[in-house]
């Protein structure tokens, strides 16, 4: 009888039949053993074919290292032997996980939540994320994420109850403590796996406003303002006047200098969509007494808002803020999709159409020096002066010219793009976003608007040129909707 080929991380041992029964399972790098019946049915009919990785110990007891499920569903399906290859080896835990590891990514691929446990105990013994890594094929970065959602309680509850991927659990941690989100993204990630980054940047997006928008209100609160949560509207009854309408007894504009002692003042705080400081808008309840007067000259012309008016703002906000978090995740991703070392087989017809279809954004981006092309390739750019460093990296490295080629043409249709785009999608953006999509980017429903939009006969402005308003710029509903 042959025996099966041993495996350079353990050494060579014996093959011999055991009751599986008699066989202990140790405490193996799975969190749990999955034995689907088909699987156990498979070892009933034809047996054990590949022999388990087996050790004796001191009493000589046959304990398993590699082969967790083969044993257990022998067990379960009845079998009087199994094949097991006995080795010498001591107990160490180090090595026995390493070699579990090894050995179940050869059969069926551990989870990620295996792989955390795996790597927490393998920190535990001692060794560092770097020998980790090399020890078990993994990268660095991963091993790092591991060991950091194994010691965060939230996270490692997630990846084991919810079967998350390690890069979903670990984003998690940023939100610690924030319960709502954390249940959301849970939601989304167990739902619609391929709308979680977009989920994530958007919370983001959502925590970066707050905390901006929460430290602006601290301050105001501090000097004696009424904060409001809401803009007060031109047309509400009683409500306080924006100081924009008022001037003093000289005829000068109010600013806010002039009533930082005066009584009743009021601040309504908003923060716009990219940011980073907040804007504040100024009231007061009581005018007359502070010395101001009405400005005659003030005031809105036009009327409240209809109801139409006011659903049509609503999603005009929420999208132009959806836009902004995902253009964040997709220049993220074609950052990572430009550096994967085997581009797609119709990379050559897209850069072919982006020099005709896509020519005026392309060419743009181009005479101003590329520059987005040179973030999605990772490589600093210099000063204006200093040109582009495009060339230096194909002459470097020749096998790279179709990449830089198509980061120039991602990157010039890219730099195009604005939160106008999903208003007023064109046939080349249409055809951009498709693309993505084909590629295998996972579009957020504001992109998919772009994707689905059919403007081969009937668009009118491109996005670029796309008229503006000033809803474009509001940050949240929030803002008056009178």
């Amino acid at each position: 009888m042959t025996t099966t080929t041993a495996r350079t991380a353990a050494p060579m041992g014996t093959l011999e039949h055991i009751d599986p029964n008699l066989i202990v399972v140790e405490a193996n790098v799975r969190t749990k053993a999955n034995l689907p019946r088909e699987f156990v049915a498979s070892i009933k009919q034809n047996g054990v074919l590949t022999p388990i990785l087996a050790r004796r110990d001191t009493q000589g007891t046959v304990v398993v290292r590699a082969g967790q499920r083969r044993t257990l569903a022998a067990r379960e399906a009845g079998l009087v032997t199994i094949p097991a290859y006995i080795v010498e080896a001591d107990e160490t835990t180090v090595d026995r996980i390493v070699v579990q590891m090894v050995e179940n990514d050869h059969r069926e691929a551990v989870t990620d939540a295996d792989r955390v446990a795996a790597f927490q105990q393998l920190a535990f013994e001692g060794m560092t994320p770097a020998v980790i890594a090399k020890r078990t094929g993994s990268k660095p970065a991963t091993v790092k994420a591991g060991i950091a959602v194994a010691e965060n309680s939230t996270a490692a509850s997630a990846i084991l109850s919810h079967s998350l991927t390690l890069d979903q659990a670990a984003a998690l941690i940023e939100f610690e403590g924030d319960d709502e989100t954390i249940t959301d993204l849970i939601d989304v990630a167990t739902t619609t796996p391929e709308q979680f980054a977009h989920a994530t940047q958007r919370a983001r997006d959502e925590r970066r406003r707050d905390a901006i928008k929460a430290e602006a209100t601290a301050d105001l609160i501090t000097r004696g303002y009424d904060v409001v949560d809401r803009e007060p509207g031109y047309y509400e009854t009683g409500a306080p006047v924006r100081i924009s309408e008022l001037v003093t007894t000289d005829g000068a504009r109010v600013t806010p200098e002039d009533i930082t002692e005066a009584p009743g003042r009021t601040a309504f705080v908003r923060v716009y969509m990219s940011g980073d400081e907040a804007s504040v808008s100024y009231f007061l309840t009581d005018f007359k007494a502070a010395g101001f007067r009405k400005d005659s000259g003030s005031g809105a012309a036009s009327g409240p808002m209809t109801d139409e008016q006011k659903a049509e703002r609503k999603t005009l906000i929420a999208n132009n803020k959806a836009w902004a978090s995902a253009e964040v995740v997709r220049r993220d991703w074609l950052a990572e999709f430009l550096s994967r070392k085997t581009l797609p087989k119709d990379a050559a017809t897209v850069i072919a159409l982006g020099l005709t279809v896509h020519r005026a954004a392309v060419g743009s981006a181009v005479t101003n020096g590329s520059v987005l092309a040179h973030v999605l390739l990772g490589i600093e750019r210099g000063g204006y002066w200093d040109g582009d460093k495009l060339a230096a990296l194909v002459e470097h490295s020749p096998v790279k010219a179709q990449h830089v080629t198509l980061a120039v043409v991602l990157g010039g249709i890219e730099d195009s793009t604005s939160k106008g785009t999903w208003r007023y999608p064109d046939v080349s953006k249409t055809l951009y976003f498709q693309q993505l999509a084909a590629w295998g980017y996972g579009l957020s429903d504001v992109e998919q608007i772009v994707a689905d939009a059919k403007t081969a006969e009937s668009k009118v402005e491109p996005a670029d040129e796309a008229p503006t308003s000033d809803f474009d710029e509001l940050e949240s509903e929030g803002q008056p909707i009178e």
